[in-house]
């Protein structure tokens, strides 16, 4: 029932999926820019249109007591941001634990303008030998686009490169992590 209210909330809206959808049991789903809140309702309305059931990190303090049962029952998992929890290594023990597993992540890592992406996404997926989903919101254009999967070797600026040319072509708020690559072709 809420995955019929909101593709049709997405629909509605103006809001159209570009790009193929890949047959995939595991995927990392990296999405940028993530730029407002409005981006969960994005992705809410996204994973029934697309027919992909697609998991998402969020920070631990949204899984407060009163709200924490509605974020894990729309797919939540909370991120604890302290240095005594390695998420990498638990994402990858989650992945290696289950046949099916689709995740989102935002690699900015935060709503407000970033000069360098943060790596965990990259390194779950190359230590799961997973591939990375490039997802970028549009919003001037209303668009979901979809790239082609992007499968990690660990050399990470080789890997990055298709990944930050599908970036380059979203329209709407670019962060300085993309434009100092658009400048100076140079991944950090």
């Amino acid at each position: 029932m809420l995955g019929a209210i909101t593709r049709w909330l997405f629909k509605i809206a103006g809001w159209r999926v570009v790009g193929s959808v890949p047959t995939l049991p595991k995927a990392i789903w990296v999405v940028a820019p993530h730029s407002t809140n409005w981006d969960f309702l994005l992705g809410l309305g996204i994973r029934p249109t697309i027919h992909v059931w697609i998991e998402y990190l969020a920070k631990s303090s949204l899984f407060t007591w009163y709200a924490g049962w509605l974020f894990r029952a729309l797919g939540g998992r909370p991120v604890y941001r302290d240095k005594s929890h390695n998420l990498v290594d638990a994402m990858v023990d989650v992945l290696n634990s289950t046949e099916r597993l689709h995740i989102c992540i935002a690699p900015e890592g935060t709503r407000s303008n970033v000069s360098k992406l943060k790596t965990g996404f990259y390194y779950i997926a190359l230590k799961a030998g997973v591939p990375l989903i490039p997802v970028g919101f549009d919003w001037p254009r209303k668009l979901i686009l979809l790239g082609d999967p992007i499968y990690v070797t660990g050399n990470y600026a080789t890997d990055m490169v298709p990944f930050y040319e599908f970036f380059s072509q979203v329209q709407g708020v670019k962060k300085d992590w993309l434009k100092h690559w658009e400048e100076t072709g140079v991944i950090e």
